[in-house]
């Protein structure tokens, strides 16, 4: 069968596969924010087979193998390695225009150079066969996928009570991959679920050998943990959030809000947006005092069905797209921050596509003068990771920003095998441009066109956080 991802593969001019091939294809890539296990990475884990390697925690296989009728024992259960493959490749042929069919077969090509056959289950022996084979070798170890893609930096997420012992041991490895964390702090703002925070600020107490008995204890130890975490090279941080929060208070609520939560009592809704509110400020002048990037994740309604995310926890393919309003509290938040200079490098990332637009017009309220593109509009995020979000992203900060000073893309995975997906994006802004070239829409100038491209592929990124 000739091969489905061919080395043109949806590069539609000769512009865009010129583009592609000499000014995108062989850039490094640098992760800046993923969800690898840092112990995989650090212990240079060899993956058993291709199940573990390719279905272990990835929910958007999971989506689709239940949406195929495939009964769950299969996607997170007790099913063999063996079957839990076979049920995928069963799912694979119904996957025709969705994403992970071209994933899936990215994925296939590199690093395991299967591409003479399409998965489906009259080929699952052989692709099984082949890629467990390849697996068994030391250059498909962890860090070896991690070699074969180019991976430069892998920035992984980390809470603040890690204690980044893998990140610790594997900077003591010469030539592998350099891996830093990212302070992800989303628990230390759970207070709605006092028992729970409870247990984490008792936790963080123990750690920093602090008491955390106030609302200025509880910031002194988290500040504590942030230069910890920076002494360990992390210069990122990440928020979850539904939303921005960006309400009024005074010192004496929050101390308030505080001491009633430490005692067991759950903040009512005006209190608890009080003090996310506080506390996300706290957060960014932090950030800020050590010279971080700030990424905040907005817009995802997570944990939707009740009864499986009982049985199966969170992360588990349960998520969708949220219709929260954005503007306004984001507006302020950042305002807040910048009306005192202590708005950090900040990365602004939609789940809603109806916010696109917003988000590229919010970042030019904040755009400085101090850096090229301080204020970032984030690629396609989750559900929009895929050939139209992606592209709708790139159109909304084209019009609206500078895309030649953007980022560019991210993994935000749980899998090694996801780094075909910096290739799959730099194919997609290839395609754009080069398609702009044949209509006349930009100059067609190669040095011009082409340093944008390897700017946005690698670049930006490097220059921007500083790695």
């Amino acid at each position: 069968m000739p091969a489905f991802i061919t080395d043109n593969f949806l590069l539609e001019s000769d512009e865009a596969q010129r583009l592609f091939h000499e000014y995108a294809k062989d850039q490094p890539i640098i992760d800046y924010h993923c969800h690898l296990p840092p112990d995989q990475i650090a212990e240079n884990h060899q993956f058993a087979d291709l199940a573990e390697a390719w279905l272990a925690g990835d929910h958007y296989k999971w989506r689709a193998m239940r949406s195929n009728g495939i009964a769950e024992r299969f996607c997170t259960g007790d099913a063999s390695a063996r079957e839990k493959f076979d049920a995928y490749a069963a799912t694979v042929p119904k996957c025709l225009r969705n994403p992970l069919y071209h994933w899936t077969h990215l994925e296939l090509r590199r690093p395991f150079g299967i591409d003479d056959v399409l998965l489906g289950p009259d080929t699952a022996d052989q692709v099984w066969e082949r890629s467990n084979a390849l697996l068994a070798q030391p250059e498909f170890t962890t860090q070896g996928i991690l070699a074969q893609m180019q991976v430069e930096v892998v920035c992984t997420t980390d809470d603040p009570c890690d204690s980044l012992e893998y990140h610790i041991a594997h900077a003591k490895q010469p030539g592998a991959t350099r891996m830093l964390p990212t302070w992800r702090p989303d628990k230390a703002l759970a207070v709605h679920n006092p028992q729970q925070w409870n247990a984490y600020l008792d936790t963080l107490s123990e750690l920093t050998g602090r008491t955390v008995d106030c609302w200025d204890d509880f910031i002194a130890a988290l500040d504590q943990r942030h230069q910890f975490f920076h002494d360990v090279g992390c210069r990122l941080s990440d928020r979850g959030l539904e939303r921005c929060h960006a309400a009024s208070f005074s010192a004496n609520q929050i101390a308030s809000i505080f001491r009633n939560a430490r005692a067991g009592k759950a903040p009512n809704a005006d209190e608890l947006e009080q003090f996310k509110s506080a506390l996300l400020l706290e957060f960014g002048r932090m950030d800020h005092a050590r010279g971080w990037t700030m990424q905040l994740h907005l817009g995802a309604m997570r944990n939707n069905n009740t009864r499986l995310f009982k049985a199966l926890g969170p992360d588990t393919g349960f998520d969708s797209i949220g219709d929260y309003s954005q503007g306004q509290a984001l507006s302020r938040f950042l305002d807040s921050l910048d009306q005192t200079d202590q708005l950090p490098r900040t990365i602004l990332y939609n789940l809603n596509p109806a916010d696109n637009e917003l988000m590229g017009t919010m970042i030019g309220n904040f755009q400085d003068g101090s850096i090229p593109g301080k204020m970032q509009f984030g690629s396609g995020w989750w559900f929009l990771d895929q050939w139209d979000g992606m592209s709708k992203q790139i159109e909304a900060l084209s019009n609206l920003g500078l895309l030649s000073r953007f980022v560019g893309m991210l993994t935000d995975s749980r899998s090694f095998l996801s780094y075909t997906r910096h290739e799959y994006f730099r194919r997609l802004l290839c395609n754009i441009l080069g398609n702009d070239m044949v209509r006349g829409a930009v100059p067609r100038d190669f040095d011009l066109v082409g340093g944008m491209v390897s700017d946005i592929s690698y670049r930006n990124a490097k220059n921007y956080f500083g790695f």
